[in-house]
């Protein structure tokens, strides 16, 4: 590849990233690079802070390889050279902080909040009463209730909802105080701005002195960024030195983060709270509130019917009612079981017509596992019975809409032994290709 021909590569890596990733991403993460040196063996690329350098090698590699030379070893021939940081005249450095232009920056709250979501519009079940009643006590206490609070819990299930909820609350309750909402991947592109306009220090000042009330959505996203997560935890630590409230969401709860066990020990500071799956009446509960927010009238019988197949999380229920609502006003349709299947049908999850019992998921267990069921009902503890035995729990868990009591008593066991055996599932299938088709084939049996 000749020198010329390198720069080109360069030129047309960016044009293919430009098509495929976000204004905001592009003109953070890559805009800033420059070519400094090109050979047909390398390129040398001028970066603005060394964030730039472990984003586009996480993110881009692949594609780097695909446009730029190779070494040996199939890593890219790039070298990242940092630019030298400008010095500023001591005038400068003093006049700063007096700015006009950098106060009005400083304590401008540009608050992101879904009018939506505040909790009367919360549909409040078993499932997650508990963190509920944990978001309201922080809105009506913050600081002083549960600090940090840590909400976790699956897509669509209301984290963001309570997330909201609590900034709206404050923002009511307490008026003297400053609430900033932000995801994890906003933060982060407003670090690397920051970087890379050399005002890391006003941001800084913003989020340990300026702030309040500190709402994070999707912490997951700083999984395997150690530089950001640095800088997160710096801030973390400073506002709960202040008795300044923080409360953050996660799909996974924290000692399942791939973060560092500081970052961990932090975040378990304080509660943390699981939003889970809501039971069928909390489906139709939710599904009625959201149709009545569109001026659907949807019947009882019906809203049981789309309850029980579609049973994942809150959006897809919120999706179910959108669509009905299209088809009836577009159509002028009435809405019936006929019109649901045929507007839902890519949603509808269609579950087992027949009753599943643990009866027959013990059956369907121990012939996969190799184990008889007199053993999974026992309390042999050898890796060979124990890890079937906590499968057998985890299904039950899935398939059955009995509270984990009831489970334990079908088991002879307690609801926080089913708890256990379902979170410890949880974590092995996510690392275990073996045990996600051993699990596979129980559930295609259950089924059958």
């Amino acid at each position: 590849m000749l020198a010329c021909d390198t720069c080109e590569a360069w030129t047309q890596f960016l044009l293919y990233v430009k098509d495929r990733s976000s204004v905001t991403a592009f003109g953070n993460w890559l805009a800033p690079i420059t070519v400094l040196e090109h050979s047909s063996d390398e390129v040398t690329l001028e970066i603005p802070n060394v964030f730039v350098k472990e984003y586009i090698l996480s993110n881009y590699k692949k594609d780097l390889c695909a446009f730029l030379p190779v070494h040996a070893d199939g890593e890219p021939a790039i070298k990242f050279v940092v630019a030298a940081q400008q010095k500023k005249a001591p005038a400068e450095i003093q006049q700063a902080p007096a700015s006009e232009e950098n106060i009005t920056e400083s304590k401008s709250f540009d608050i992101k909040l879904n009018p939506n979501y505040r909790f009367d519009t919360f549909i409040e079940g078993p499932t997650n009463q508990f963190v509920k009643s944990a978001a309201v006590g922080v809105a009506a206490r913050p600081g002083l209730s549960y600090n940090p609070l840590f909400i976790h819990g699956g897509v669509g299930l209301g984290k963001t909802h309570l997330l909201h909820s609590i900034g709206y609350q404050v923002l009511e309750s307490h008026k003297k105080l400053r609430v900033q909402c932000i995801t994890t991947e906003a933060f982060i592109n407003e670090l690397v701005d920051n970087l890379r306009n050399k005002s890391v220090d006003r941001m800084k000042r913003f989020y340990r002195s300026d702030v309040d009330v500190l709402l994070v959505d999707d912490i997951q996203f700083l999984q395997n960024r150690l530089n950001f997560e640095e800088e997160f935890c710096n801030t973390f630590e400073t506002l709960i030195n202040q008795k300044k409230q923080i409360v953050i969401t996660s799909d996974k709860p924290p000692s399942q983060l791939k973060l560092s066990e500081r970052m961990i020990a932090r975040m378990e500071w304080g509660l943390v709270a699981h939003v889970g799956v809501p039971e069928l009446e909390t489906r139709v509960a939710i599904l009625q509130h959201k149709a009545q927010q569109k001026g659907l009238d949807i019947p009882n019988s019906i809203a049981f019917y789309i309850a029980e197949h579609i049973f994942n999380n809150v959006r897809q229920l919120e999706g179910a009612v959108n669509r009905l609502s299209a088809h009836c006003r577009l159509m002028n349709l009435n809405i019936t079981e006929e019109l649901v299947e045929k507007a839902l049908r890519e949603m509808l999850q269609h579950a087992p017509s027949q009753k599943i019992s643990v009866e027959q998921i013990l059956k369907c267990v121990a012939a996969v596992f190799q184990v008889r069921v007199s053993d999974l009902r026992g309390t042999t503890r050898t890796k060979e019975v124990a890890l079937p035995r906590q499968v057998a729990m985890y299904l039950a868990w899935k398939w059955i809409n009995e509270s984990l009591a009831m489970l334990g008593a079908s088991f002879g066991k307690t609801h926080s032994t089913i708890l256990h055996a379902c979170k410890s599932i949880e974590k092995k299938i996510s690392d275990d290709e073996t045990l996600r088709r051993q699990i596979s084939m129980v559930e295609r049996s259950i089924s059958a």
